[in-house]
């Protein structure tokens, strides 16, 4: 079961910015790359390091911890396509943002 996540408009970050976010018990990072939305959770699957305070260089993400890439848009590490951050939907419906989120809660592969 889904679901839509209301985003408090002070929360959404302007172009180039992100913004941390506490979902439930589920902690998510939202960025603005281009004025195109995307949400991750806060936690590199490889040892849990926060991706809140990595480099970001376009859609890419890079741990702080190890230097892991993510792409906001799958989630996948850079040439992987089995290793990955959980990634979520955005909607925008005029001025209100959601995060598209799984109840149950995602599940991903762990190092």
């Amino acid at each position: 079961m889904t679901f839509r996540f209301h985003v408090p408009n002070e929360k959404v970050p302007v172009v180039g910015s992100r913004a941390f976010l506490k979902v439930g018990d589920q902690f998510l990072v939202l960025f603005n790359v281009d004025t195109q939305l995307y949400a991750i959770d806060d936690r590199c699957p490889h040892q849990g390091a926060s991706l809140y305070t990595g480099r970001l260089d376009g859609k890419l993400i890079q741990c702080c911890a190890h230097g892991l890439r993510f792409d906001l848009e799958s989630g996948y590490m850079l040439n992987s396509t089995q290793f990955k951050v959980n990634s979520y939907p955005v909607e925008v419906v005029e001025d209100d943002v959601f995060i598209i989120m799984n109840s149950a809660g995602e599940q991903h592969d762990e190092c």
